[in-house]
């Protein structure tokens, strides 16, 4: 009986783990959360030496970081402006205020 019951239970975790599962994830972004259309202000704004195919926001600052593939590593960096400055979305908080 153990056997039977320890069968059918394998059978449901084997089942289980073929299923898909619904993700929300943004239209925006793809599966590692790079935009697949970079918003049309922010494409005109940043500098032009800049890889823009690997463009996400940085949860932790709210900042667009771009891949930037060097000869010994591969990181992210700040999205900068031709002036320099960082490029930042607006926070929940800074429009408030404004």
């Amino acid at each position: 009986m153990s056997v039977r019951v320890w069968i059918a239970g394998c059978a449901v975790l084997a089942l289980a783990a073929c299923a898909e599962v619904p993700t929300t994830t943004d239209k925006m972004t793809n599966d590692q959360g790079f935009f697949t259309e970079l918003p049309e202000n922010v494409r005109l704004v940043a500098a032009k030496n800049q890889d823009l195919t690997a463009v996400k926001i940085d949860p932790s600052n709210g900042c667009y970081v771009y891949r930037y593939r060097g000869p010994v590593e591969t990181t992210f960096l700040p999205l900068r402006a031709d002036n320099g400055r960082p490029i930042c979305t607006q926070t929940i908080a800074a429009a408030a205020a404004g």
